[in-house]
């Protein structure tokens, strides 16, 4: 943990003639930026096997009516196929996965109130006017959702919001484009109702985490879409045709 808060202190006290009292928010952004950096190779292999998915759902829907009656043997059938076109079922979990380590430290960086037996003097640090250490409520409490810091969320608010808007209308287009896959995987049709709202989820996490976990949530989220956006350009999204003319 000390290790951790000494890279985000080098990384603010670089940051300070640009941003001066925001650097740690800063830098904090910056790290985000890294770790996502550092994942990037995983996305874009994740989004080649969530294509490969995509192109095997008409084979995998045949391999259950098949093996309808056997399920070991299905099971079989499937690994064999995923392992020759390089892919898995969880191809796209992966990334996710390797940047909770990075979201639980900076949680904890910023909820500790000593570090390595030193008091923490990252809790005094600030964005515009919101401690880092704080939560909305208790911008809420200060000021209430029209004070300084109060502000500092709703902006944050926005930004999630748009984001999710985005991921939602795109979510549903793919899911309606690519039919076959959700007839292959057991379950998938109810959930493609439920997964276009997941985006949403991430309001919750900004509104009770630390400001400082709030904004590596924001910046990972606001990174997600674009990238997503790049990956899967070439991706089927139903009504385009429409959305243009």
């Amino acid at each position: 943990m000390s290790v951790f808060a000494s890279l985000v202190e080098r990384l603010a006290d670089l940051l300070q003639p640009l941003f001066h009292t925001s650097a740690t928010a800063a830098a904090i952004i910056l790290f985000t930026a890294l770790v996502r950096l550092a994942v990037h190779p995983l996305s874009r292999a994740a989004a080649r096997g969530q294509q490969a998915k995509v192109k095997l759902a008409p084979r995998i829907a045949e391999l259950r009516t098949r093996h309808a009656k056997n399920p070991e043997r299905l099971q079989e059938a499937l690994t064999k196929l995923y392992a020759q076109e390089g892919t898995s079922p969880l191809a796209g979990c992966l990334p996710s996965l390797l940047q909770l380590p990075a979201f639980f430290l900076m949680y904890y960086l910023f909820s500790s109130s000593h570090i390595g037996g030193e008091p923490n003097g990252l809790l005094s640090h600030t964005l515009l006017a919101a401690p880092l250490a704080d939560r909305w409520s208790d911008a809420l409490g200060q000021g209430g959702p029209w004070g300084d810091a109060g502000l500092v969320y709703l902006v944050l608010f926005a930004i999630v919001t748009a984001v999710s808007v985005f991921n939602y209308r795109r979510t549903k287009q793919q899911l309606a484009a690519a039919p076959a896959q959700q007839d292959a995987l057991p379950g998938m049709g109810a959930m493609s109702s439920v997964l276009p709202l997941l985006s949403f989820a991430t309001l919750i996490t900004v509104a009770v985490v630390p400001l400082a976990a709030a904004l590596y949530v924001v910046t990972s989220t606001l990174w997600s879409a674009v990238e997503r956006a790049v990956l899967y350009r070439d991706a089927p999204v139903a009504g385009a045709v429409n959305s243009v003319l």
